[in-house]
């Protein structure tokens, strides 16, 4: 393997990494403050993607200027996770906090399935590409490699923003601080007068918008099809188990950790590649069966 061949296996693992970790952020944000694993998750990374690449086909067709395509990927994230994420929490699984796990995967689960039909109504079975946002940002050659500015660089510094940003917003605003209460004891936020309800939609919304806005971005460099969100969800899962449930720091190691394998493993071993997350998963349970970040904790009684 020369030198070329590793910089563009890094190139593209990072690259996938950073789309990864959103959708993986989102989700670990979830299950840290709802303590719901929503398998409905990946379906909010394909309605982000779906409403970005057909949004944009339109308009950019009816002429108006392509630099939209940057504030269309945000926005759509952000209707996506109002529009969907919030009528989904506030009417489903606000009746459900108190069932078993294993009851509220399955209506998770269901909603996912529904999801998924509702999908192929709208936009049917056919692929779309919308890569206005790709070819704006045109391309940088490095190591000798050309390589797009959006994949190289966007991506990362978004991530970057995103992990940043979500740190910041937890540890100084008071609806962050808000949120790490109800994480930490929702029996006494309850009691000092929380409004955990409304915490609750709250953060399944950013955690929703989040997963669609990486759909969104996934837009520009993929076809968007039916099953899409399925697959996203699973290595979803696997970035959060390795990573330990609400880490969100560990979520972007492991991200970066697990797009890396896979990308290597797509040239030196491409028969491993869907295998490779899980390989690294399976690796680090066996060790730390809390994942690479995780504390054990008591549970309560």
């Amino acid at each position: 393997m020369n030198a070329q061949l590793v910089a563009l296996a890094v190139f593209d693992g990072i690259s996938y990494a950073a789309l990864v970790f959103l959708v993986a952020v989102g989700l670990t944000l979830v299950f840290g403050v709802l303590r719901v694993l929503n398998v409905a998750h990946g379906s909010f990374y394909a309605l982000g993607a779906y409403a970005t690449a057909s949004v944009g086909g339109a308009i950019f067709a009816a002429g108006y200027a392509p630099w939209l395509a940057f504030p269309l990927m945000l926005l759509a994230a952000v209707l996506i996770g109002v529009l969907v994420g919030g009528p989904i929490e506030k009417f489903l699984l606000g009746r459900i906090y108190e069932l078993e796990d294993v009851l509220q995967i399955l209506v998770t689960f269901a909603v996912f399935m529904i999801l998924e039909d509702v999908q192929r109504l709208i936009w049917g079975g056919q692929p779309f590409f919308e890569a206005t946002a790709l070819n704006q940002l045109g391309t940088v050659t490095v190591f000798g490699i050309t390589y797009t500015v959006y994949q190289l660089i966007f991506l990362p510094v978004v991530a970057i923003v995103v992990l940043i940003g979500l740190r910041l917003g937890l540890r100084r605003t008071l609806t962050g601080r808000l949120i790490t209460a109800v994480t930490e004891d929702r029996e006494a936020a309850v009691t000092i007068g929380i409004d955990v309800e409304r915490i609750y939609l709250i953060t399944f919304i950013i955690g929703a918008s989040l997963a669609a806005f990486g759909g969104a971005l996934a837009s520009a460099t993929t076809s968007v099809v039916p099953g899409m969100g399925a697959d996203m969800i699973v290595l979803s899962f696997a970035v959060v188990a390795t990573a330990g449930l609400g880490q969100i720091e560990g979520a972007a190691v492991t991200a970066l950790l697990i797009g890396l394998g896979r990308s290597f493993a797509v040239y030196l071993w491409p028969e491993l590649e869907v295998l490779i997350p899980y390989i690294i998963m399976f690796g680090v349970l066996l060790v730390r069966p809390s994942g690479l970040f995780g504390t054990v904790q008591a549970r309560k009684i």
